[in-house]
């Protein structure tokens, strides 16, 4: 699903969409939400006129749904409904601007709540047919192991490298529970056959910078992280750890894992 507003952003996050669905064999339907329900018609036919200069332009057919609601609602409830069969959501941000500097990330504010992932694009995907290498950060939150299948999905899918980029901790308990989460994944991705190396991230600055530092380093093609669990209105006026990286000034885009989410469907992938 491809979360569309007639935007450059929006056609952004359409791109990769095609670039993953070419692999992994996905149909796409772009999701667009008017304000009021007078709007849904015109909306409609808006949309039909972009389908159209879709299939001419990139010769992909793609599907569309119209609805009516605030965005922060709607998307994330039609996501996760299972009826409606979507694996995982793309969506454009402009980043952090304006309004969302003071009053949060409109981004994370979709994102959250979720079932399913969703990958946030600021550009159009790079100059090659595959994400390459994907940063995992690990630090010491039980949550690593819930984004841990979907780097396996990707892994699996795609042929990516997978980074561990483990987090500095002084706290001997800590530093326990992060070489926990280390060994797990380094376990499971053994047992898939998927290519991983081991980071470490220095002392000096914030783990969210380093993250991002790195990622820029070795030219990273998507950071999977996991959101804040139990996300409350101050997170998103004081900001959430993980707005930083979803709304990241490199624009390097970020896959996002709400804790609890539900993975049926790349389940069977932990276990080789």
């Amino acid at each position: 699903m491809v979360t569309w507003d007639f935007s450059p952003v929006s056609y952004n996050a359409l791109k990769h969409a095609i670039r993953m669905s070419q692999i992994v064999k996905y149909n796409i339907v772009l999701f667009h939400i008017t304000k009021e329900p007078s709007g849904v018609e015109a909306a409609r036919e808006k949309l039909e006129r972009s389908v159209e200069e879709i299939r001419n332009d990139l010769g992909v057919e793609v599907s569309f749904y119209v609805h009516h609601g605030k965005i922060f609602k709607e998307i994330s409830d039609y996501a996760s409904e299972e009826e409606n069969k979507v694996d995982f959501v793309v969506m454009g941000t402009h980043g952090m601007k304006g309004g969302q500097k003071l009053f949060g990330s409109w981004a994370l504010r979709v994102v959250a709540g979720s079932s399913v992932p969703f990958i946030v694009v600021q550009e159009g995907p790079p100059d090659k047919d595959r994400y390459t290498d994907i940063v995992f950060p690990i630090d010491f939150k039980s949550e690593n192991k819930e984004k841990l299948q979907w780097a396996i999905f990707l892994g699996k899918y795609l042929n990516s490298k997978i980074h561990l980029y483990k987090a500095p901790v002084q706290d001997k308990n800590l530093q326990k529970k992060v070489n926990v989460n280390l060994n797990f994944a380094i376990r499971f991705l053994i047992q898939n056959n998927i290519d991983y190396e081991i980071h470490t991230a220095r002392k000096a600055a914030s783990f969210q910078k380093e993250i991002l530092t790195f990622s820029k380093k070795i030219g990273a093609d998507l950071i999977l992280i996991t959101t804040t669990k139990h996300i409350t209105k101050m997170d998103y006026i004081f900001g959430a750890k993980e707005q930083y990286l979803i709304s990241n000034n490199e624009k390097i885009p970020v896959m996002c894992v709400n804790p609890k989410s539900n993975f049926a469907k790349v389940g069977q992938f932990m276990y080789g």
